[in-house]
């Protein structure tokens, strides 16, 4: 695929990593007892459906949850030329007995490639795989990479409690790289929810990026991409709260030797070889994670559809960057080499 660099701001050229997909219909579960954590979808208002799980409304969404045309629609405006679409993070589904979990995740799997293959090349797929069962979530990445076509699927910043940097992973990444499959991580059932004070909406504003820097952090000190240096792994929220992390952590590994031993190479210079979405709602911010990451691991990210997205990423990055070469990197560049679409 060929992506068009447009170095101004204003261009239809931009490059989503973090957008979502529900499917209007999700499948009836095939086995003897229905799993009490199965999710369905029922009717709501106009265009828009209800995502049951265990029994209660987890979210009503429109129809540009599913719709390829109508999210097509969207992106013109939003200054996108390609978006990648990954299934809405509570469908992952780590805590479901794991056969139950593959069967919905290829049904996603599915669906994800059918949006794509009618958008002209406009949506590309980002699959998903059970990781609470390392051999069914093996066997998902080479259904996604080798029969779909996909260059990156999303994965949770954790795992039924345990950081997507622990050991245990190692095997699942290491296929990642080999396959040349990118790995998108999204907040997911984060760390210190019940320490918030307030409504459930503060749980994707203060806890998601908490637990997104987490598990970076947690990359770092397990020196993971000095094992796998081939992965290509990028983090939502513009890595959570990994960005102040990170002097802490120099400043621990002069402090403790057990932590310049756990890495060998400084999470500075680490945090440098990841990826992360620039969805951070805030111009100086963006500057410093520029400043912190690099202007060659930044890309868009939107978290389009739901109402708590950023609308106009390509004027987002324009009001943080002067330089029209890092912003094309921003806008473009960087997520098509994260991609493969270069």
């Amino acid at each position: 695929m060929s992506v068009a660099h447009d170095h101004t701001a204003g261009c239809a050229c931009g490059i989503d990593v973090h957008a979502h997909v529900i499917p209007h219909d999700l499948p009836r579960y095939v086995g003897n007892r229905l799993p009490s954590d199965w999710p369905s979808m029922a009717p709501a208002h106009a265009c828009h459906r209800h995502v049951i799980i265990q029994g209660s409304v987890y979210r009503t969404v429109s129809e540009r949850a599913w719709s390829a045309s109508r999210r097509i629609e969207d992106m013109d405006p939003m200054g996108l030329a390609v978006q990648a679409i990954s299934p809405m993070p509570e469908l992952l589904s780590y805590w479901m007995e794991p056969n139950a979990a593959a069967q919905l995740l290829r049904y996603m799997n599915e669906q994800i490639a059918n949006m794509a293959a009618l958008s002209g090349g406009r949506l590309v797929g980002m699959g998903a795989v059970p990781l609470q069962d390392l051999d069914l979530a093996l066997a998902e990445l080479d259904h996604v990479a080798d029969k779909l076509g996909f260059k990156a699927i999303e994965v949770g910043s954790n795992v039924n409690g345990k950081a997507i940097g622990s050991p245990e992973f190692v095997p699942f990444l290491a296929a990642c790289a080999d396959k040349g499959v990118a790995v998108f991580v999204h907040a997911l059932k984060p760390a210190g929810a019940d320490r918030l004070v307030g409504p459930d909406k503060l749980l994707p504003a203060l806890a998601y990026p908490t637990d997104v820097g987490l598990a970076a952090a947690s990359v770092l000190t397990s020196n993971l991409i000095g094992r796998i240096p081939d992965l290509k792994m990028a983090f939502s929220h513009g890595g959570g709260t990994l960005a102040s992390l990170l002097p802490r952590l120099e400043q621990a590994r002069q402090v403790f030797p057990a932590l310049a031993d756990a890495m060998p190479e400084s999470p500075s210079t680490q945090a440098r070889r990841l990826f992360y979405d620039t969805l951070v709602f805030d111009a100086p911010a963006l500057r410093h994670l520029v400043d912190r990451f690099g202007a060659s691991q930044l890309m868009i990210g939107t978290d389009y559809p739901f109402a708590f997205h950023d609308a106009r990423p390509v004027d987002s990055i324009a009001a943080a960057v002067g330089d029209a070469d890092v912003r094309a990197q921003l806008v473009t560049r960087n997520a098509a080499r994260f991609l493969g679409l270069e």
